[in-house]
């Protein structure tokens, strides 16, 4: 029982705490460097910076034209961030940039330790956020101001509070057998989850998306370990319990999101009931406003079906079939008759392109191993991908590659397991060698070709000539 309870007890083991020290330094470093070099707005930067300084001033997103309230249909705290930036460094690239970097930064941070605590090794802790590293779709959008990287860092804020969890599930309940008690636990991480579930979704309503699989994750979780532990594997109530005190934190919390909405009378629909003649109690009066407004903004994106010249649909997205054009001013100076300056969002070509192979293997381990760590990293992806092919085929909804942003974490994962699974033969063993070298050249052969694409991920002035060359699938990436 011990073996099979057995969580990471060496989570402060100091080579661990070095390798995520230096790749999240690594990290930083290229997100941080040359973080101003693109003047003026990238892509949707014409929307959010603009809402956050007006939101400084205002409480509520703004519009200048009219001198009223705006309408938009985000939730607030991913503008109140990038407000964070702007109240530090002015109304400038800097400052409506600085958050996004930091949270790029610290979503490679918070996957190395979710690996190393998955996968009790430095090595393969240390290759997952190093890929994340060196990943030109993650690095775009955390060197520009959307709300896409703020989703996907609290949602993995949220999984790894749930992994935490688990550990301490475990351990509580091998402690209970040991002393022979029963055991009473409170999974402060489970509710510590929730809450950090409730501000993904305070950035994007598409956070919504990894509940259920978050939520049977959890579940599957507690029966597993109870069956480990020998007791009865059926659904107890005070599953139900704890996950209802969940999705109330998660609420909550998401609620908190809107006080600049709550505490000033000019937010758009904040006296909707009062202006249509009806009832508005305090505090429920408020809520119902808000439920109007949510009706409406649901309407909006239910009804999304533009065309737009660089929407792309699910099954493009791992396979690099679109990306997007951030910023294309004109470009001299490099040395040619013609030049070409570009932010493109597109992934790390072998990193992105090695996604599918890798999950179709996870599906194997999963199965043949009946390993957790192989479902917890599937169901995730599962969230983040899945319900946008359903939107996809049921209304054509208008999509970008960037949705996949709060999935991209979990795909590194699927990655690293398969190159730790290549690995773990016998030491000594003539197997083991060759895997280790077969997952030393594809890491490196992910660095090279990162160093490859930058240029064209940061806006870096190259002939255009270079520029084409780089256009791998011709047209698809024009």
């Amino acid at each position: 029982m011990r073996r099979r309870l057995a969580t990471l007890e060496n989570w402060l083991d100091p080579h661990s705490w070095l390798a995520t020290a230096v790749v999240t330094l690594i990290a930083g470093i290229l997100r941080f460097q040359g973080l101003t070099s693109a003047k003026g707005y990238v892509f949707d930067e014409v929307y959010y910076p603009t809402d956050a300084w007006d939101m400084l001033q205002h409480g509520v997103e703004w519009d200048e034209k009219s001198n009223g309230p705006a309408y938009v249909v985000h939730p607030p705290l991913g503008k109140w961030l990038i407000a964070l930036g702007e109240k530090i460094f002015g109304n400038n690239e800097l400052g409506w940039r600085f958050t996004a970097a930091v949270a790029g930064t610290l979503m490679i941070l918070v996957l190395i330790r979710i690996a190393y605590r998955m996968f009790h090794s430095v090595l393969l802790a240390g290759t997952a956020g190093m890929l994340m590293a060196l990943d030109g779709f993650q690095l775009v959008l955390s060197r520009t101001s959307l709300l896409d990287i703020f989703v996907g860092l609290f949602v993995l804020f949220s999984f790894a509070a749930m992994v935490l969890d688990r550990d301490h599930y475990r351990r509580r309940l091998l402690r209970a057998l040991e002393d022979g008690t029963k055991p009473r636990i409170v999974p402060w991480w489970l509710l510590a989850s929730g809450a950090l579930f409730g501000l993904a979704c305070g950035v994007k309503w598409s956070a919504l998306f990894f509940a259920p699989f978050f939520a049977a994750l959890a579940w599957a979780w507690r029966v597993q370990a109870r069956r480990s532990a020998g007791a009865p594997a059926r659904f107890r109530p005070d599953d139900l319990i704890w996950g209802v005190l969940s999705v109330a934190l998660s609420l909550l919390f998401y609620l908190a999101t809107w006080t600049g909405w709550f505490v000033t009378s000019t937010g758009w629909f904040r006296h909707y009931r009062e202006a249509k003649g009806l009832s508005e109690p305090p505090i429920l009066g408020a809520l119902l406003n808000l439920a109007h407004y949510h009706h409406e903004a649901y309407r909006f994106h239910s009804g999304l079906t533009s065309p737009h010249v660089y929407q792309s649909w699910p099954w493009q997205w791992m396979l690099l079939g679109r990306p997007v054009n951030f910023y294309w001013p004109g470009a001299t100076g490099c040395g040619a008759p013609s030049c070409a300056r570009q932010i493109l969002l597109l992934g790390t070509p072998i990193l992105w392109w090695s996604f599918l192979p890798a999950l179709s293997a996870l599906v194997w381990f999963g199965i043949a191993r009946r390993d957790w760590r192989a479902w917890a990293i599937l169901v995730p992806v599962a969230g983040g991908l899945l319900p946008w092919f359903y939107y996809a085929v049921k209304d054509g909804r208008t999509m970008f590659s960037f949705y996949a942003l709060p999935a991209l974490p979990f795909l590194i994962l699927a990655v690293t397991y398969v190159l730790g699974a290549i690995m773990s033969a016998p030491p000594g063993s003539d197997r083991r060698a060759l895997g280790i070298v077969a997952a030393g050249i594809y890491v490196a052969a992910v660095a090279v070709c990162f160093f490859y694409f930058q240029p064209i991920f940061i806006g870096q002035v190259i002939t255009y000539e270079g520029w084409s060359h780089r256009m791998w699938l011709g047209s698809r990436w024009i």
